[in-house]
């Protein structure tokens, strides 16, 4: 029997290959499908408390838009500390990075809620209704702790997943999701307003769960990375920036298009109905792409092992196949009245607008799958540069998007602005595709050493 013949994925020397893929990304998949519960949670809870419609708007649309672009150049610090955290000495300038990072982040969170700087952005540039204004500066307000919660977490997480310890990263996230819930029925029940209940209790979830990441991945820091060496040039936190600039670049530009989409929502027809429809809408469409976010990670650390190539392309393909057949199955009217008007508890006239902006969204599970496969190949090899030329290009085609929306005049923002965004998707896709067209498929034995990788403690080759 042939290799191809003996697997469906078309490695290794049997079917054992197969559960190695689904092994790899399960605990990470389930980690992000916890993570994604959390904000149709919170828009199902606040859509039962009082003012739904405006603390809908002010928290979907405002207050989580801006602190997720504030905290995003720390997102990639899980696919930093998973490539190049392999000794002691690696690690401490991964943590110091981290540190001065996420404290810079945290400062400019404070300047947005004390400064002229929230008229600046939220009144001047995105326009904001001015009832919703009030609860989105609160919604912040709630968040400080974010940045370096998740910095702290998100770092940690990387080194459990490189000591093959993915489960504990799903048990933090289990852990996360039942800390945000007591914390939405605390506040709930105390009478807080909803804006807080949502903003609160997504700061104590990314807290608890930053606790357990710390917690779990201890003996990793003192056992396994004290006693690694390895042969490389230590990291220098120079290099370091050059390696992870890019990446940083990359969740930063993705999500600017959530305020850039705010912008556009406000400036079109039923501003205040598409912001409030766009929180249980972008969370239904997260949890079912979350899983496919997750995949990047798992190329990373298996993409240049022997065989495994093909095998996570096929997963790839199938896994975001289905998640999209999932997302077409709730845009039927009668299922998306189940989700929106049973679940959300949205009036009738946000369920309808909700429903058919959802049929655009389609396409965007699968192509996260995609784009996660692309895109662990090139930070595998160091080519980070192409995947943040690919996010500028999404952020390009989004914006161009939704300007034209803006001038046209002719519909509600949130199918407009849902439309804009899965093409500025397909786009990067693309991209990521045609960026990874010359990339060997070889066992990382084989390979030379990256062209553009900064210095020799950057290669995975060693250590």
């Amino acid at each position: 029997m042939s290799v191809e013949s003996s697997d469906e994925f078309g490695i290794g020397e049997g079917p054992s290959i197969k559960p190695a893929v689904m092994a790899a990304w399960w605990p990470l998949a389930l980690s992000w499908l916890l993570m994604g519960l959390e904000l149709p949670l919170i828009a199902a809870v606040l859509g039962r408390l009082s003012e739904a419609e405006i603390m809908l708007a002010a928290f979907g649309g405002v207050a989580f838009p801006l602190a997720l672009l504030i905290e995003s150049p720390i997102i990639m610090m899980l696919a930093a500390s998973t490539a190049i955290a392999r000794d002691g000495k690696a690690w401490n300038r991964l943590n110091t990075w981290m540190h001065i990072g996420s404290a810079a982040l945290t400062v400019l969170l404070v300047l947005l809620l004390t400064t002229p700087l929230f008229e600046l952005v939220v009144v001047d540039l995105l326009d904001v209704p001015k009832q919703v204004q009030g609860p989105a500066w609160t919604g912040l307000l709630c968040m400080l702790p974010w940045p370096w919660a998740i910095a702290d977490r998100r770092t940690r997480q990387g080194l459990l997943i490189r000591y093959g310890r993915k489960v504990a990263v799903a048990q933090g996230t289990g852990i996360r999701l039942l800390a945000t819930a007591s914390a939405i029925t605390a506040l709930a029940l105390s009478g807080a307003s909803g804006i807080v209940v949502a903003t609160g209790s997504l700061s104590v979830g990314v807290l608890v769960e930053a606790a357990w990441a710390r917690f779990a991945a201890r003996h990793i820091v003192r056992n396994e990375l004290a006693n690694a060496t390895c042969p490389d040039v230590p990291l220098q936190l120079g290099a370091l920036f050059r390696f992870y600039a890019p990446l940083a670049m990359t969740p930063m530009l993705v999500l600017l298009s959530q305020p850039l989409g705010t912008a556009g929502m406000t400036r079109m027809e039923q501003p205040v109905a598409s912001m409030a429809v766009w929180a249980p809408l972008n969370g239904l469409v997260f949890l079912l792409r979350c899983t496919g976010i997750a995949f990047n990670e798992v190329v990373i650390a298996h993409v240049h092992e022997a065989n495994w190539h093909d095998a996570l392309r096929r997963f790839a393909h199938q896994a975001g196949v289905l998640s999209s057949l999932v997302l077409a199955i709730i845009g039927i009217p009668a299922v998306g009245w189940l989700w929106f008007g049973t679940a959300q508890d949205l009036p009738d006239d946000l369920v309808k607008l909700g429903t058919a902006a959802l049929w655009l969204a389609i396409p965007i599970p699968w192509l996260t799958f995609m784009q996660s496969f692309h895109q662990g190949r090139l930070v595998a090899a160091h080519k980070t540069n192409a995947v943040t030329v690919s996010v500028v290009l999404f952020l390009a085609i989004t914006t161009v998007l939704l300007v034209a929306g803006v001038w046209l005049g002719r519909w509600p923002g949130l199918p407009v602005t849902v439309g804009a965004i899965t093409a500025g998707n397909a786009a990067q896709a693309f991209w990521l595709w045609r960026a990874t067209i010359t990339l060997p498929q070889r066992p990382l034995e084989d390979l030379e050493t990256p062209t553009n990788t900064p210095t020799a403690a950057l290669n995975p080759r060693r250590g």
